[in-house]
């Protein structure tokens, strides 16, 4: 749920730095320029325009993250296409902005892609909040006869014959490092190291406990779901499975 506004919020950010700020050197192509060819750029009104698409989407993001908290499901493709839109009207539009893409009759050089790079700038911003977004999930598990899957970003399956050491833990041991992966708020995933345990691949939101813990292939893994109830069911069937979880 909170992910709509954190993604809404990193747009808007991004989109005052540019417009208000004039950090036009975030728009990617514009700052490995030469002096004379910054000086054709109408770097005002493209940061303007590169503002407008981060607003907006940004808006998007946080109406539909409202939308979310009254109950309204299945909302997150409005969002994506909003984003491919806009970014289809900046690469059209950027053209106008940049007088280095033009001769002296007015008429487009051939070979000429700074609108390409604006576009490049679009999409780098899509990546992030489509990141952002997907790291931000609650973790999905399903449990099968044969093991359990954790799904999606570094999610893995893990067959119950390679599980040991399963554990029912009420706190997290300290992180002492983010090595690959994601964090958003209180939602971990990825890859970590902690303070007692070296190594682990954690799937938690670590304001929500308990956590399950478990060994596979020599691997530390530590995951939760968004219900404490729910948890312990999942801890309770990879007990049954194992016949070595210890609480």
């Amino acid at each position: 749920m909170w992910a709509y506004f954190i993604i809404g919020g990193v747009l808007i950010v991004i989109g005052i730095l540019i417009h208000v700020f004039k950090w036009y050197f975030l728009i990617s192509g514009y700052n490995t320029m030469s002096k004379e060819k910054k000086a054709n750029v109408d770097t005002k009104s493209l940061g303007r325009l590169m503002g407008i698409f981060s607003y907006v989407n940004g808006g998007v993001f946080i109406l539909l993250g409202i939308l979310n908290i009254l109950g309204v499901k299945h909302i997150s493709t409005a969002a994506f296409i909003c984003l491919g839109i806009t970014s289809v009207f900046v690469l059209i539009k950027a053209q106008k902005y940049d007088g280095n893409l033009f001769d002296e009759n007015g008429k487009l050089i051939k070979g000429r892609h700074f609108a390409l790079r604006v576009g490049i700038t679009s999409l780098a911003l899509i990546f992030a909040a489509v990141s952002i977004f997907f790291a931000a999930l609650p973790v999905k598990v399903t449990v099968s006869d044969k093991g359990i899957g954790i799904h999606g970003m570094y999610g893995d399956v893990y067959d119950f014959k390679s599980i040991k050491n399963v554990k029912l833990l009420d706190t997290l041991p300290n992180i002492e490092l983010r090595t690959n992966g994601s964090a958003v708020g209180s939602k971990l995933k990825g890859h970590f190291k902690m303070a007692e345990l070296g190594p682990v691949k954690l799937f938690v939101d670590t304001q929500k406990p308990p956590f399950i813990y478990f060994e596979s292939g020599g691997k530390i893994i530590i995951f939760n779901v968004e219900n404490a109830d729910k948890t312990r069911e999942i801890f309770d069937k990879i007990k049954t499975n194992t016949k070595e979880a210890l609480y």
